[in-house]
């Protein structure tokens, strides 16, 4: 497996994604419960080739991520050669920036003292998709950008 298995409450979304993908390998929806019983290492199987494919097609989709936390926040553009950073480091244990006030204490402080602001880039490496896996193993998750381009703006990235 190339990603990780999709949760329970995922693959109840996607079920009827999952009918068709059992479909496209001529099973049944009699067979995959034939299979469950009495071949439950191909059911595995079969659930972890889905999860991959799933997984696929959102990373490839994949253009902005974010991580945030309470001092913290790290966002990410994914381009077609590289990952590029924006970071956030409030150093005021006043301030949790996951809240409303804190944030808002950051949108209005955003030159203070006690916030560092910084860019990095990296290569992508030949498995564009697992490193962007790898930032969403870490808490990252996927975004439209917004708040990229709010910071992209403010430090005249662009």
């Amino acid at each position: 497996m190339k990603y990780a298995r999709l949760t329970k409450e995922q693959f109840d979304e996607l079920h009827q994604e999952f009918i068709n993908f059992l479909a496209s390998q001529s099973i049944t929806g009699e067979e995959w419960e034939e299979i469950k019983i009495n071949k439950p290492e191909v059911a595995e199987q079969e659930l972890d080739v889905f999860s991959d494919l799933v997984w696929e097609g959102v990373l490839n989709q994949a253009r902005f991520l974010e991580h945030i936390s309470s001092n913290q926040i790290y966002l990410f553009k994914i381009t077609e050669f590289t990952i590029n950073l924006i970071g956030v480091k409030v150093e005021n244990d006043a301030v949790d920036i996951t809240t409303r006030p804190g944030y808002n204490w950051l949108q209005q402080n955003l030159m203070d003292d006690r916030v560092s602001l910084y860019t990095s880039s990296k290569n992508i490496s030949d498995d564009r998709n697992k490193d962007i896996f790898a930032l969403i193993q870490q808490g990252a998750v996927i975004t439209k950008g917004d708040l990229y381009a709010f910071f992209e703006k403010h430090l005249n990235l662009n």
